[in-house]
């Protein structure tokens, strides 16, 4: 459930800095914790 909820999230958070929306309200480094949050995953894996 939580793999769910983290997908959804950091789908969200990608397409959210495509569309500029991140951009725009000075949000750009929520695309760092999501870096930060699957760097462990990837390592791990």
């Amino acid at each position: 459930m939580l793999f769910a909820l983290f997908y959804i999230f950091a789908i969200s958070i990608l397409v959210l800095h495509f569309t500029g929306f991140l951009a725009r309200r000075n949000l750009e480094w929520l695309v760092l914790v999501l870096a930060v949050a699957v760097f462990p995953a990837v390592i791990y894996l």
